[in-house]
């Protein structure tokens, strides 16, 4: 019997005897069985989007004046 493991980015499978014998490696590793990692997936609405979105502070304007002092 297999069992799969995950760390999040990947997924290993490997025997399930095996994992129970080398049950810390796999913890120490980041490896969790598949069936413990609940995914959650939540739509994005409009207002989430919204206010994640940093406002740019605008350009600094140059003083004329001085543009013309320096030629």
């Amino acid at each position: 019997m297999d069992i799969k493991l995950t760390n999040g980015r990947k997924i290993i499978i490997k025997d399930k005897k095996y994992y129970e014998v080398n049950k810390g490696h796999f913890e120490r590793n980041g490896f969790f069985p598949l069936d413990n990692v609940k995914k959650e997936i939540k739509k994005a609405t409009v207002k989430d989007i919204s206010d994640k979105v940093v406002q740019l502070k605008p350009k600094r304007k140059k003083n004329a004046k001085r543009t013309k002092k320096k030629d």
